[in-house]
């Protein structure tokens, strides 16, 4: 045996998976060890932060560890400078102020049948998400709503941004609604509609207000920046006329054309960009 071997001999000899030192009287656990490192590894249901940020696309994660260490990143309005920590991918992170979303941006356009509420409540019977639930894998929302009775285009999206452009009480986004009602509109209601008006101290205006050529006087064009349709039945239960059809045809510049009712279009980045230039 070399001197070499017998020197390892005198200090340490292994048996199985242990090492014991004689000189020290400790006995070492390898295994403890790799168990150790393996309990490191992230839980599939979590993402390091730094990594939530990049995905969502704002910087890289070594830009994002920095920012995060300075305290420009909360986690359910919380403020976390710790490096390395976990969020779930339902937990509201927001960097300088905003909201953002590690996956990638989904902007789908529905055409609304009858009979759907807009909403993502399971306890309210058929819904919106029903019928884009094999649109995308991200996690997207109807931006404002149309009633159950209401038809029309909807647009759905992950993209904080383009819900800011439409919920900006200043800019919004337009949407134009052919409305049907019980009764031709006379044409005094229809100049009252156009130049705005007061309900119970509440000021009522539009974008655009007309007849429909060629249909009769109860059909009637409404352009709105309100992203819901509510302000449209205000308006009209205010003029005694019951809306017995109301369709949103148009969103910005999106329309219906190749959507039939009750289908829906991922949109291309040419419709994408021209939201984001409204």
């Amino acid at each position: 045996m070399s001197r070499e071997k017998g020197k390892q001999h005198k200090g340490t000899f292994s048996k199985g998976k242990h090492k014991f030192d004689k000189k020290k009287g400790v006995k070492r656990d390898f295994k403890k060890k790799t168990s150790t490192q393996s309990k490191v590894s992230s839980n599939p249901d979590e993402i390091r932060l730094n990594k939530y940020i990049a995905n969502s696309g704002r910087c890289s994660r070594r830009e994002a560890d920095m920012h995060i260490s300075i305290g420009s990143v909360t986690v359910n309005g919380k403020v976390i400078t710790e490096m390395g920590y976990k969020v779930k991918l339902d937990d509201e992170v927001r960097f300088d102020g905003e909201r953002i979303s590690p996956e990638k941006k989904a902007y789908v356009l529905l055409n609304k049948p009858k009979g759907f509420a807009t909403t993502t409540s399971e306890s309210k019977g058929r819904t919106v998400m029903d019928l884009v639930a094999n649109a995308t894998a991200s996690r997207i929302q109807p931006i404002g709503r149309l009633g159950r009775n209401s038809t029309g285009l909807l647009l759905f999206t992950n993209d904080d941004t383009v819900v800011k452009k439409f919920t900006n009480s200043k800019n919004g986004v337009a949407r134009l609604f052919q409305v049907n009602l019980d009764k031709n509109l006379k044409f005094e209601d229809l100049k009252k509609i156009e130049e705005g008006f007061k309900i119970d101290g509440r000021e009522i205006k539009v974008e655009e207000v007309s007849y429909i050529e060629g249909a009769p006087k109860s059909e009637i064009g409404l352009k709105i920046k309100n992203t819901g349709n509510s302000i449209i039945r205000l308006i009209f239960d205010h003029l005694n006329y019951d809306i017995v059809k109301l369709d949103c045809v148009m969103i910005g510049h999106l329309t219906k054309k190749d959507i039939p009712r009750g289908h829906w279009k991922l949109l291309t980045e040419k419709e994408v960009n021209g939201l984001m230039m409204l």
